[in-house]
């Protein structure tokens, strides 16, 4: 009975989380809810027990040989100051004298350009044109006419009367398709529903 107790306490709390994150519907369903019959107790775990540890054997201590003394660096000899020889002096460069820029000549004033002479008037088109038939030059009298042929009347084609339909088209019942075993048929139609 001791063991159930922190079990409700545990199961109580999280139903109070639940209710608090929730909507109001949801908290005043779950405060409306009697609470639940306390469970059953639990029987008790027996205690399994442990097997035994075995020692770790002693590890023995391994004694090292010394380590070898460093030997001293050598000192570096001092590396003697290089003279360098005087610079030679820089020859002094002649000013180069140029020669005057020539003058610009000036440039005359523009001559007077002629009038310009004036457009000729575009003389009017005509509204209605004349017409143009009129002006040709009559046919020679040397082309032959072209006879007038006379095509011979099409012939009618006769009616062609069909014979009616039948009204009712009998059912021809086909024997079922041979099944292969291990094949499947995805194209046979369904059978025919009552």
């Amino acid at each position: 009975m001791a063991s159930s107790s922190p079990l409700f306490a545990t199961a109580f709390v999280m139903v109070l989380l639940l209710a608090g994150t929730t909507t109001s519907h949801a908290a005043r369903h779950l405060a409306d809810t009697t609470p639940a019959a306390a469970p059953a107790a639990i029987p008790a775990i027996p205690a399994v027990p442990k097997p035994p540890v075995p020692t770790v054997p002693t590890v023995p201590a391994v004694a090292l040989p010394p380590m070898p003394a460093v030997p001293a660096v050598p000192q570096v000899p001092a590396i003697p100051a290089a003279t360098l020889p005087p610079m030679p002096a820089t020859p002094a460069i002649p000013a180069a004298s140029l020669p005057p820029m020539p003058a610009i000549p000036a440039i005359p004033a523009a001559t007077t350009l002629p009038p310009m002479p004036a457009i000729p008037a575009i003389p009017a088109v005509p509204a209605a044109m004349p017409n143009a038939a009129a002006a040709l030059p009559p046919m020679r009298a040397g082309v032959p006419a072209v006879p007038k042929v006379t095509l011979p009347p099409i012939p009618t084609v006769p009616k062609v009367t069909l014979p009616p339909m039948p009204a009712g088209v009998p059912k021809v019942t086909l024997p079922p398709m041979p099944t292969i075993p291990g094949v499947p048929m995805p194209f046979l139609a369904p059978p025919p529903s009552a």
